[in-house]
C-alpha cells in the first residue's frame, strides 16, 4: 500500500479550542470500484485506525454506534454522501460532528451534531455578524446545545461634536449572548475555511461550475505530499492581503490547467511555514 493508493487529509489539532479535528479519507485505488474510492460513514470502521499514531482514537462503542447513526443520517436526509467531521470535546458531553454532501461536494456541504452518536441535528447557519462574536468567546464547550454563553465587550463611545484625536469618551460595557449551538456552527466553519485541505487534483470543477471527486486521481508520491503546493484550500476562492498591502502571489508548481486549479494554494497562508507535513505508517499515510 502507497501513498498514491491512500491520500490523506491533514489532522488538526487547535491548542486554544478544546477539540481535535479528524478530516476525511481518502482511497484512490484504481483497482477499486467506484463506491469504495471514498472515505464515508461506511468505512468509518476502517480509516480512523489510520489516526492512532497521533492519539487520534475513538472506542469500539462510538466507532459501532456511528457506523450505523451515520448511514442512516444518510439515506434519511438524502445526502449524496455523508463524512465523519471529528470530535469536539465538551465539559458535560462530546460532540460528534459529521457533513452531508450533495452532488457539488464544495458548495453542498451541510454540517451536523450529535452529543450521543446517534441522534443529528442540522447546524444552523453562520453570518459574518455571528463569527464575530464568538471570535470573543473563551472556554470550553459545556455539550448542552441549548446553554447560553455570556460576555461583555466594552464600546467607548465619544462626546458628541468632539473630533479630538485622543478625546476620551464614555465607555458602556455591552453584553452579548451566544447560544453554544450557533458557537459550534461557526468554529467549525472558521475551522473548514482554514484548515479543510485536499490535495491538488483530487477534485474538479466541471464546465457548469459544480466541484467533484476527480475519478482519474491516483494520489500524491512521497515526494510529491512533502510539497505546501500541492495542497489546496476546499473553499471559495479568495484573494488575501499581506500586512504590507501586497497580494502574495505564489508561482504555480505548473501550468495551471483548467477545471484543477481553481482553489487557494497553501503555500500561499500566513505566516509562512504555518503548515508541516509527516509520514506515517510506511508512507501511507500524511499529517
Amino acid at each position: 500500500c502507497t501513498l498514491r493508493e491512500h491520500s490523506q487529509k491533514n489532522v488538526i489539532f487547535i491548542n486554544e479550542l478544546p477539540l481535535f479535528l479528524v478530516l476525511e479519507t481518502w482511497n484512490f485505488c484504481s483497482h477499486k470500484s467506484e463506491g469504495e474510492r471514498e472515505m464515508d460513514s461506511e468505512q468509518l470502521h476502517f480509516e480512523i485506525d489510520r489516526l492512532s499514531t497521533c492519539g487520534v482514537l475513538l472506542s469500539t462503542e462510538e466507532k459501532s454506534c456511528l457506523q450505523t447513526s451515520l448511514v442512516t443520517l444518510k439515506s434519511n436526509q438524502k445526502f449524496r454522501k455523508v463524512i465523519f467531521w471529528g470530535k469536539i470535546f465538551g465539559v458535560q458531553s462530546n460532540y460528534y460532528i459529521a457533513q452531508g454532501l450533495g452532488v457539488d461536494e464544495m458548495a453542498d456541504r451541510k454540517s451536523l451534531y450529535s452529543v450521543n452518536g446517534l441522534d443529528w441535528a442540522i447546524l444552523p447557519k453562520v453570518d459574518s455578524d455571528l463569527s464575530k462574536k464568538v471570535c470573543q468567546l473563551r472556554g470550553r464547550f459545556t455539550g448542552d446545545p441549548s446553554f447560553e454563553m455570556e460576555y461583555k465587550i466594552e464600546r467607548r463611545q465619544h462626546p458628541a461634536g468632539d473630533n479630538t484625536d485622543g478625546a476620551e469618551g464614555r465607555v458602556d460595557m455591552e453584553e452579548i449572548t451566544v447560544k453554544e449551538e450557533d458557537r459550534l456552527a461557526a468554529v467549525i466553519e472558521m475551522i473548514d475555511k482554514d484548515s479543510l485541505v485536499v490535495p491538488r487534483g483530487a477534485y474538479v470543477r466541471r464546465a457548469m461550475g459544480s466541484v467533484a471527486v476527480n475519478r482519474t486521481f491516483d494520489g500524491l508520491s512521497p515526494a510529491e505530499a512533502n510539497l505546501a503546493r500541492n495542497y489546496m484550500h476546499l473553499r471559495k476562492k479568495v484573494e488575501e492581503e499581506r500586512t504590507d498591502g501586497s497580494t502574495p502571489m505564489i508561482q504555480p508548481p505548473r501550468r495551471p490547467v483548467p477545471g484543477l486549479d481553481f482553489l487557494d494554494c497553501i503555500e500561499s497562508d500566513l505566516p509562512e511555514g504555518c503548515w508541516t507535513f509527516q509520514l506515517h505508517r510506511g508512507s501511507t499515510v500524511i499529517m
